[in-house]
Parts: C-alpha cells; sequence; structure tokens
C-alpha cells in the first residue's frame, strides 16, 4: 500500500511515516500544506491519503474535499481513498467528518497498517470510525 502524509507537524510525520514503514507501508511522501499535498497526490497518486483535520491555518477537511474534487477516491474499493487523523477525539469532529467525502476518521494513538487496511475495507477500527 502507498501513503502520503499530510500534516503541519515535522516531528509527527517522522515518527508516523517511521511507524507505518515498520508496519509495512510505504510512506511515498508527506506534505505540511494542502498546495504541497495537492501537487504530492497528482504526482504520486498514493493508494491511501492521511490527512490531519488541523493543519495550521489550513482546514485538513477542506483540503479532502478539494483533493476529492481533484479526482482522489475516497470510497471503499476505490484504488485508495482518503482518511482524516487527528489528536482530538472523533467526537469533536463528528458532524464534519460525516458530511466530508473521506472513509472515515482515525485518530493519531491509533494509527497503523490495520486501522487503515480496516477502513479502506468498509470497515471500523478501534480508535476510528467510518465517515
Amino acid at each position: 500500500m502507498r501513503c502520503l502524509l499530510i500534516d503541519d507537524s515535522p516531528r509527527y510525520l517522522r515518527a508516523a511515516r517511521a511507524l507505518l514503514e515498520r508496519e509495512g507501508i510505504a510512506v511515498v511522501g508527506v506534505a505540511r500544506t494542502g498546495e504541497e499535498a495537492l501537487a504530492q497526490v497528482a504526482e504520486l497518486q498514493p493508494d491511501v491519503t492521511l490527512i490531519d483535520i488541523n493543519l495550521g491555518d489550513e482546514s485538513g477537511i477542506d483540503l479532502a474535499r478539494r483533493l476529492n474534487e481533484a479526482g482522489q477516491s475516497t470510497g471503499p474499493g476505490d484504488e485508495g481513498g482518503i482518511i482524516l487523523i487527528s489528536s482530538h477525539s472523533v467526537d469533536d469532529f463528528a458532524e464534519l467528518v460525516e458530511a466530508s467525502p473521506v472513509l472515515g476518521f482515525l485518530d493519531k494513538s491509533a494509527l497503523g497498517a490495520g486501522a487503515i487496511e480496516s477502513l479502506l475495507h468498509g470497515g471500523q477500527p478501534a480508535g476510528g470510525a467510518r465517515a
């Protein structure tokens, strides 16, 4: 599985990349802004794109919509999808996540290959929620 990570924290990007690569996910790129993300999705065509809900001055949910409009697939069974991540509880964003064009939500503490695979295949992982 080829993954693109989008988060405004360089420290988190390093830690998440190391974790996912240990679990067998190829992290093909990282981005810190929406513009970087749009360019990298177009170039790299990842299987899954993980987007932090809070990207500094930007909204990860708005970015997910922009990626969807640009053709990034978002549903189970597609070639790939978008998953929102955050250190905040899904309860803080439940309505926004549900209204967005994403596969679901993962708490950053639950991030892992199994949780991502579960969302990609229509399940609901521990620490996550379906959109």
